[in-house]
């Protein structure tokens, strides 16, 4: 656990040496924020359905660029053969690393809390599937994180990490939806345990199901197990 810690610390930390943390945070508000509060009024309902809505296609776009860097910028610089010797094994660089994703995406996330708020003054805020919603955006972000950090174990350029991070959550959130209108029906119910998008609206709407949970620690250390592989595979 200490490895873990210290690993944890030093990637979190380097999230706010470089711009990438403010920005990122910045166009998530900005594109959340403009996205919900442009149909809020009109509307004239006080709940945050919209905001839970956009989540996981805005989650898809925005956290693998968060993760991106996170393996592919020590492959590219050559810190990453340093970091092999020290005295810390692969599943304590990983889980480092992806204990920092999640944490940033948290406090990503944090300041959109004043929308509950805001709205609870405006009306009656039913504050289960507020709380169930925002549960479920922590597992949709460690799952997607863990997906962003397998992408960015495969290559050391980052852009090319962040697009095969983008697909694969891409796929998970939009195109698995898509392809149920094209496959027949005795295989819809596998392709609609695959999406993402599907099991982070019913935990958004405060019914907390364990295949829902499960789905998401499935995703996640099916992508840590990888990680843990491909980097082994270049050592």
């Amino acid at each position: 656990m200490k490895n873990i810690r210290h690993i944890f610390r030093k990637e979190f930390k380097s999230y706010f040496i470089s711009p990438i943390a403010y920005i990122v945070i910045s166009v998530f508000l900005i594109i959340i924020g403009w996205l919900f509060f442009s149909t809020f009024f009109l509307e004239k309902q006080a709940n945050l359905t919209k905001f839970f809505s956009l989540l996981p296609v805005t989650f898809a776009f925005i956290i693998p660029a968060v993760t991106m860097r996170l393996f592919s910028e020590e492959i590219n610089i050559g810190s990453y053969e340093l970091l092999i010797t020290l005295p810390v094994s692969f599943r304590d660089i990983i889980l480092g690393k992806f204990l920092a994703a999640v944490a940033f995406v948290a406090l990503m996330l944090s300041p959109t809390l004043v929308y509950a708020l805001s709205t609870s003054f405006l009306g009656d805020l039913d504050w289960g599937p507020v709380i169930g919603g925002y549960l479920g955006a922590i597992l949709l972000g460690a799952s997607f994180s863990s997906i962003g950090l397998l992408a960015s174990s495969f290559t050391r350029n980052q852009v090319v990490a962040f697009i095969i991070g983008m697909a694969i959550c891409f796929s998970l959130t939009l195109l698995v939806d898509f392809v149920l209108f094209f496959i027949p029906n005795f295989m819809v119910d596998f392709f609609q345990f695959l999406s993402a998008n599907l099991h982070f609206q019913n935990i958004a709407k405060g019914v907390i199901d364990l295949r829902d949970i499960m789905y998401f620690v499935s995703i996640t250390f099916i992508a840590l197990y990888t990680t843990h592989l491909v980097i082994e595979e270049k050592k």
